[in-house]
């Protein structure tokens, strides 16, 4: 089945760490919402034959920006153009900022049922250094709120290694979550990333950021601390009671077909070629221009090589703690690892970042993911 993301891409402010596409100057969503109507038409016709619709995601910049009948008439398109009858998981990003009991039994009613909160900390210290809207208060309330609306799937986010941060927020940060007894858990170590408020900041000297080492050492904590409460760590970022793990997301680290709609959206899709990777124009007035004509608002198209699908498929199975699967990767893609990796294969389980491989599936241990992208490149068969 295909994943369906939809991105809206308003914003009430730019916080320092962001480097999404956003807007924050938009006066009226309608023009938006009739350009992305307008999309999911334009691709139904081409692949709503193809494959039902498993899962919904609408992501952002702010969703919960929208009004529900902006929502719901989104909604209302892609029940009217997809197969949409076989959905597992509708998921929408909200920030506490705005959600009301109106809004959420609203989002209820769109027969939306989880919901993943931008929460990112409950210290108003480090709320403001990130240039969030709410504040701690509001990070506290919203959990409960979404659950008196009938919300029993519900994920927060939360970031840890911000400068200066005291080191007892972030564990206090996890405590708070799990007295909430939020079912998913998303964390984030921070990063500074080109072109944001916050990589300036570093780079004029304003802020110091936090050394590797500390950073695999939060990491460390949260994986010990989230497990001894219940949480599965199931992928790198990502930690869940069981039975509340994102569908949506298992499709990106499944390799599987979605369909992005918005600006900058990304789109996956096999074909014959094995595989075509396309991407939106990031600016909202360019792609609502175009949609205006039934003109696709493709900004980067590629078909992706048998080779580099399976470099992908390593790096995103190791993710995950399913693990990556030598079987498939051979039968699927055409690389044995067994074969072509076996020195590195047994150096990595030595040095203690990969466990003893069992039924042909490699899997990271608690020190190698705290290393994943350097343990990735050294099993990459290119």
């Amino acid at each position: 089945m295909t994943g369906i993301y939809i991105h809206i891409p308003f914003c009430a402010q730019r916080c320092t760490y962001c480097d999404f596409y956003f807007v924050t100057t938009a006066t009226s969503h309608a023009p938006f919402v009739e350009a992305l109507c307008a999309e999911i038409r334009l691709r139904a016709s081409a692949y709503a034959s193809r494959d039902p619709v498993g899962t919904i995601y609408i992501g952002g910049g702010t969703p919960s920006l929208l009004h529900p009948e902006d929502l719901g008439r989104i909604i209302a398109t892609l029940n009217d153009t997809f197969d949409c009858t076989h959905v597992q998981e509708t998921t929408i990003e909200v920030n506490p900022e705005d959600v009301t009991p109106t809004y959420l039994a609203a989002l209820r009613g769109l027969g939306i049922d989880r919901l993943s909160i931008g929460i990112q900390s409950f210290f108003e210290d480090d709320l403001r250094f990130m240039n969030r809207i709410h504040d701690a208060k509001q990070a506290r309330s919203v959990v409960t709120s979404a659950r008196d609306a009938g919300f029993d799937n519900v994920s927060i986010d939360l970031i840890f290694g911000l400068p200066e941060q005291p080191p007892e927020y972030w564990s206090a940060n996890l405590e708070i979550a799990g007295s909430l007894d939020v079912p998913h858990i998303s964390t984030y170590g921070l990063t500074i990333e080109d072109g944001t408020p916050l990589k300036n900041k570093v780079q004029r000297g304003l802020v110091e950021a936090v050394p590797e080492e500390d950073m695999s050492d939060q990491f460390r904590f949260t994986i010990d601390y989230l497990r001894e409460r219940g949480y599965e760590h199931y992928e790198i970022s990502s930690f869940a009671k069981p039975g509340h793990r994102a569908v949506h997301n298992h499709r990106y680290w499944s390799h599987a077909n979605y369909l992005g709609f918005g600006p900058s959206a990304h789109s996956f899709w096999w074909g014959a070629l094995p595989a075509s990777r396309w991407a939106n124009i990031r600016n909202l007035r360019r792609y609502q221009a175009l949609l205006t004509q039934h003109v696709a608002p493709v900004d980067e198209k590629e078909h992706v090589s048998i080779d580099a699908l399976a470099d992908e498929y390593i790096m995103l199975r190791l993710r995950t703690a399913d693990g990556l699967d030598l079987e498939e990767l051979e039968s699927r893609y055409g690389v044995d690892l067994l074969t072509d990796r076996v020195d590195e294969l047994a150096d990595l389980e030595t040095s203690g970042f990969i466990q003893p491989i069992r039924n042909h599936t490699v899997r990271l241990t608690d020190l190698g993911k705290t290393v994943c992208d350097s343990v990735t490149a050294r099993l990459l068969p290119g």
